[in-house]
């Protein structure tokens, strides 16, 4: 299989199985349901939709503001306008091919500031390392929340909480083998893994020695509060899921960000991961898809709208460049 032939089936494979999952879902729900979701996506209260695209559009500017804390030290400021645009127009790229955004994101800096590709591609890594584990963490609070619950549903499922225990002991275990391995080896395969790796905990680790530490872990925080924020406000357009805990969203929180990864932008996949997730919690499947289909269009029509004027503006607003 060429080269070109691979990065065309990673190109199709995340749109196809998006559009797939569409078809499936709205196939699967019954005419009478359906009607329903129409109508209470139809019928989404506009001001909580407006707080809650509110709320992403400030968790990305916090998120420009915190770039330039990793770029500092390696001798670069840019316009905090300029951050600003290239991240909603990276956003945008990824709609339509999967972490293409990340490679325009480091291009346009380079174009516009005059930042090194590679040294801007790594705070670009250096950020989703911090996100990776940003999510971890939710993932652990939320898990540390809701035990009880997600235990229940595991072992109802034919897990127990020894065999949980085991495979996880397992896991650790197999995880320090290969770290001794790598780190025993010297072929090259080893050598690039240790290197990657260095590079990464070196981007992590440089946080606590850059002069803004301090801003750069408050924005960090923020930006990840104004994600969850974003959900919290969208559980007031749907009379069932209004009774919704905060602990009982950061779960609907969890399955939604793993279904953005798995296809563009989570499409047809993030409305039927959240509706599973809220399922657990006693929320009907008419309540849980409408859920999830408005914070889905209202987190895709930003990144489309403002994404869209972002691309367009960048240019114009750096003529001279």
């Amino acid at each position: 299989m060429t080269n070109t032939l691979k990065k065309n089936l990673k190109t199709i494979l995340p749109i196809a199985l998006g559009v797939f999952l569409v078809w499936y879902s709205y196939n699967s729900t019954t005419p009478e349901n359906r009607k329903e979701i129409i109508f209470y996506v139809k019928e989404a209260n506009p001001l909580y939709v407006f707080l809650s695209v509110l709320l992403g559009i400030l968790g990305h500017i916090s998120r420009a503001v915190r770039w330039n804390y990793l770029l500092e030290p390696l001798g670069y400021k840019p316009k905090l306008i300029n951050n600003i645009l290239i991240i909603l127009t990276s956003y945008f790229a990824n709609l339509g091919i999967p972490r293409t955004g990340e490679i325009l994101r480091a291009t346009a800096l380079t174009t516009y500031e005059n930042v090194p590709f590679e040294k801007g591609f790594g705070t670009i890594v250096t950020e989703r390392v911090i996100d990776v584990i940003m999510l971890l963490l939710i993932v652990a609070i939320a898990f540390l929340l809701q035990t009880d619950i997600i235990m229940g549903i595991l072992q109802d499922r034919g897990f127990n909480a020894t065999g949980l225990i085991l495979l996880a002991l397992a896991g650790i275990a197999l995880f320090f083998v290969f770290i001794f391995i790598i780190k025993k080896s010297k072929k090259p395969f080893a050598q690039k893994i240790k290197t990657f790796v260095k590079g990464l905990l070196d981007g992590v680790f440089s946080i606590f020695k850059m002069k803004n530490k301090w801003l750069f872990i408050f924005h960090t925080f923020f930006i990840w509060g104004c994600y969850i924020g974003m959900l919290w406000i969208i559980k007031f357009t749907v009379p069932e899921t209004i009774s919704l805990t905060l602990s009982q969203l950061l779960v609907a929180f969890v399955a939604g960000a793993f279904a953005m990864a798995t296809t563009n932008g989570g499409i047809g996949l993030y409305p039927i991961a959240v509706s599973s997730a809220l399922a657990i919690f006693g929320i009907s499947a008419v309540s849980g898809d409408a859920f999830g289909w408005i914070i889905w269009i209202a987190q895709t029509l930003m990144i489309v709208v403002f994404g869209a004027i972002s691309f367009l503006l960048l240019p114009l607003l750096n003529s001279n460049k």
